[in-house]
């Protein structure tokens, strides 16, 4: 059998989490063959804890959690980690330099899609945190594409939709109309894609009801964690060491 590298997934929310897992599982198997996916292992401190540093902007408590999920992970056989969410990777300049072992940074795999599709000026979509941080203004920057964030009252309902509905399983009808009419007001503001960066958006928005092209965080570091276990030959751009 082809050398394999085991994917860790240092978790944060459960639903993220969830998609993320699921879609490399099921991907492994169009990739691999019936059944066949590459190992994985996950830690997932309290989601509690995370907000509770977000909250009073403590990115170096948030690291703290991360590289203790890392440390976790690798004594469980991780090769490389993942992190299903956009908003704690703020977090990353406090991780990378004392992680165990490397990472795939979800915006610049996003970034990267990005420019490969030809977008120039992407929508922002996340939770207030996120939008307010650099993880994605840096990552599309270094590319050369435009980015909009939503305007302050915007960013404090897709965060409330996030934080007390989609983290919790919670889907609401007028929630999704209310970011489907977002991503059309994006439109209208010179955007021509929106990253869903917040690994909930994409369990109620995708391409078929959403007036942009959607980049979809979850799904596209699932697919990368895939490729870089599948291929450890291989030169990953987006991973980092």
């Amino acid at each position: 059998m082809t050398e394999r590298l085991t994917i860790g997934i240092v978790g944060c929310s459960a639903e993220g989490a969830a998609l993320c897992y699921r879609t490399i599982c099921t991907r492994g198997s169009a990739a691999l063959g019936p059944y066949e996916h590459p190992e994985i292992v996950m830690h997932t401190p309290s989601l509690a804890r995370y907000v509770a540093a977000l909250e009073v902007g403590d990115l170096e408590a948030v690291a703290d959690l991360m590289l203790q999920s890392a440390h976790c992970l690798v004594a469980a056989g991780a090769d490389f980690l993942i992190c299903p969410d956009n908003t704690i990777h703020a977090a990353m300049p406090f991780v990378r330099a004392r992680s165990p072992l490397p990472w795939l940074h979800i915006a610049e795999i996003v970034a990267a899609e990005a420019v490969r599709r030809g977008f120039r000026r992407a929508a922002v979509l996340g939770t207030r945190w996120l939008c307010d941080s650099s993880v994605y203004p840096d990552a599309l920057q270094s590319r050369g594409m435009e980015f909009l964030r939503p305007e302050p009252e915007e960013r404090d309902e897709v965060g409330r939709i996030i934080m007390e509905e989609l983290v919790n399983d919670v889907r609401r009808d007028q929630s999704v109309r209310y970011l489907q009419t977002l991503i059309a007001r994006m439109q209208e503001r010179g955007c021509d894609t929106a990253i869903l960066g917040c690994t909930e958006l994409p369990i109620v928005l995708d391409e078929a009801n959403s007036a942009l092209p959607i980049l979809d965080s979850t799904r596209l570091l699932a697919d990368a964690a895939l490729a870089r276990a599948i291929m450890p030959g291989a030169e990953q751009t987006q991973a980092a060491t």
